[in-house]
C-alpha cells in the first residue's frame, strides 16, 4: 500500500514549485489532491498531471489571504470528495527590504499571505479534519523563520509567525488528533527564489554566494521539500507534533 493510500489533501500554492512538487508527490503516494492558487492556467495543468500519476484532483481559485475564500475552497474539497486528512499551507510571498525599506503595503502582503493565511486556511480546515478522525496539517516555512537574513525583515517575521502559529496549534489539537508540523527550508529552486535574487544587481554571483554557504553545496528542489511533507501527513509521522524541521543542506549547523 502506498504511503497516503485513502488520504484526501489540500495544498496551497498548488500550481508551482513546492507546492506543484508536494501534489504530485502526494498523488504518486496515493492521495486524492486539491491544489488551490489565484491562477486558474497552472492549476489546472497541475491538476492534469496528478491524473496522469494515476490519482484524483480538484482545482480551486482560492485567495489564501481571504477568509469567505478558504472557508468556501475547504467546503468544496470535502463535498467533493468526501473527507479531509491533509493540508499543506504552502501559498507564500516574499521582498528583499529593511525594516526602513519596508513599505506599508509589502509589510500587509508578506504578513497577509505567509502568516495569516496560514491561520486561516487551517481555521477553516479544522472543523472537516476533526470530522475524519483526526489528520495533519504541514505548514511551509522557512530557515528564516529560524535564522535571520539581511534584508528579509517582513519575510523573517511572517515565518517565525508561522513557526509559533504551528506549535500553538499543535498543543490546542493534540486531542484532536490533528498534527502539525512546520518545514523549514533553505533557498530552493523556485521562481519566488529566483525572483528574490534576481533583485541582487548581480543575480548569477548571489546565486553562487549562497550555494557556497550550503555545506551540501547545491539549491534545494520542490521534491525535496515535497518528500518531508509526505513523511508528516503519513502515519509514519503519528506521534510527531509541533515540530519545525531545517531542511536546509546543513546551512544551519555552522
Amino acid at each position: 500500500m502506498r504511503r497516503l493510500s485513502g488520504k484526501v489533501a489540500f495544498i496551497t500554492g498548488g500550481g508551482s514549485g513546492i507546492g506543484r512538487a508536494c501534489a504530485l508527490a502526494f498523488a504518486r503516494e496515493g492521495a486524492k489532491v486539491a491544489v488551490a492558487g489565484r491562477r486558474a492556467g497552472p492549476l489546472a495543468s497541475v491538476a492534469r498531471e496528478i491524473e496522469a500519476a494515476g490519482s484524483e484532483s480538484l482545482a480551486l481559485e482560492c485567495n489564501v489571504t481571504d477568509a469567505a475564500a478558504a472557508r468556501t475552497a475547504l467546503d468544496q474539497v470535502e463535498k467533493h470528495f468526501g473527507q479531509l486528512n491533509v493540508v499543506v499551507n504552502n501559498a507564500g510571498a516574499a521582498v528583499v527590504a529593511t525594516v526602513e525599506n519596508t513599505s506599508d503595503e509589502d509589510w500587509d502582503r508578506i504578513i497577509a499571505t505567509n502568516l495569516t493565511g496560514t491561520f486561516l486556511v487551517s481555521r477553516a480546515a479544522l472543523p472537516a479534519l476533526r470530522r475524519a478522525g483526526g489528520g495533519a496539517i504541514v505548514n511551509i516555512g522557512s530557515i528564516l523563520g529560524i535564522v535571520a537574513r539581511k534584508d528579509r525583515a517582513a519575510y523573517c517575521a511572517s515565518k517565525a509567525g508561522v513557526g509559533g502559529l504551528t506549535r500553538a496549534m499543535a498543543l490546542d489539537h493534540a486531542q484532536d488528533k490533528i498534527r502539525v508540523n512546520c518545514i523549514c527550508p533553505s533557498l530552493i529552486e523556485t521562481d519566488l527564489g529566483a525572483q528574490v535574487m534576481s533583485q541582487n544587481p548581480n543575480a548569477q554571483a548571489e546565486r553562487e554566494k549562497r550555494i557556497a554557504e550550503i555545506p551540501m553545496g547545491r539549491i534545494g528542489t520542490p521534491e525535496d521539500v515535497a518528500m518531508m511533507a509526505v513523511y508528516l501527513a503519513s502515519d509514519e509521522a503519528s506521534w510527531i507534533t509541533g515540530a519545525s524541521f531545517p531542511l536546509d543542506g546543513g546551512l544551519t549547523a555552522c
